[in-house]
């Protein structure tokens, strides 16, 4: 194993929710008290629901969304202590890719603006600056000569190269890639996922990928963390984690995974009912009110980490 280059302790982001009159504070719990270590050119996933907090969790390790509380330590330096000044100078090694490319790219800019954005911010000298976006251009697989159009002008694999371009732009050491391919066409986001992989093999780039789609975490992934209502419940390698899932909720989630040979077997684990409201979760475990699985204990008491043969879970089955 590497040494790591991410490490978080008990982060945690609860943002305001109305409440009435004469009603104490409400709060939504987006991400509750998370514990992760990230090591040097590896890809950690984070996967779940829509609504469990994965993106939540990725702007706030990147303080893109100040924390509620917790630490988030990069090679040794506590983000969450770091002025506004110290925090800009170290996003040149912290940069995060988004879901929406047409959404995050300035409409009105061209892409040389906009490629040539993080330079001027990271005060990179202008006579390096052409260099630096036309060899970026190349390496994720457009032309040059796209650098004076504009985002509308493109499609939307090829707006997703240039928000990689964009997060490339310094070399970064350490990537957030919050759904990267969820927007594009089945056939686009395999050309995507290859040129992530190939830029982490160039350039020996960490990523944190975040996404609901079992089947692109499968094909990315080094470490895999399982995210249910503001929690992570289990963490694991691939391997381990999609042939012997232990959380109920991971089971659940691979159980639903298409399976391409009719031959293969599978039994299918319903979940019940709806994600619950992360303003109001319920007590003990979070889980426990779709579990197949629940026990007594599991209503009353909230489940402690532990380590099954080197696979977090966070369940009272263990």
């Amino acid at each position: 194993m590497s040494k790591p280059i991410l490490e978080v302790k008990g982060l945690k982001k609860h943002f305001a929710a109305k409440s009435g009159w004469f009603q104490p504070p409400a709060f939504v719990q987006a991400v509750n008290g998370i514990n992760l270590t990230v090591y040097e050119g590896e890809t950690l996933s984070i996967v779940g629901e829509s609504g469990c907090g994965k993106s939540t969790t990725g702007r706030c390790l990147l303080r893109l969304l100040e924390p509620s509380a917790g630490e988030v330590w990069f090679r040794g330096t506590d983000l969450m202590t770091l002025t506004g000044k110290e925090m800009r100078q170290m996003r040149s090694q912290l940069q995060i890719v988004f879901q929406d490319p047409f959404a995050t790219l300035n409409p009105k800019r061209t892409i040389q603006s906009i490629l040539e954005e993080p330079l001027i911010a990271q005060q990179v000298a202008g006579s390096k600056r052409a260099e630096l976006i036309e060899e970026t251009v190349r390496i994720v697989g457009l032309n040059p000569s796209h650098l004076q159009r504009y985002p509308h002008q493109f499609s939307g694999g090829q707006r997703q190269r240039i928000g990689i371009a964009r997060a490339l732009m310094l070399r970064p050491q350490l990537i957030v890639a919050d759904e990267p391919v969820s927007a594009l066409d089945v056939s686009i986001q395999s050309q995507i996922l290859n040129l992530l992989q190939d830029l982490q093999e160039q350039f020996g780039m960490t990523y944190i990928f975040i996404s609901h789609d079992l089947g692109v975490v499968e094909h990315i992934s080094d470490r895999v963390a399982v995210m249910y209502l503001g929690e992570i419940v289990e963490l694991a390698s691939k391997k381990e984690l999609f042939q012997k899932p232990l959380h109920p909720y991971t089971q659940a989630l691979i159980s639903a995974i298409p399976i391409s040979d009719p031959d293969e077997k599978r039994e299918r684990i319903l979940l019940q009912g709806d994600l619950p409201s992360p303003a109001n979760p319920p007590k003990g475990c979070r889980f426990h009110p779709r579990c197949h699985a629940r026990m007594e204990i599991c209503r009353t008491q909230e489940p402690k980490e532990t380590m099954v043969d080197g696979q977090m879970v966070k369940c009272h089955l263990y």
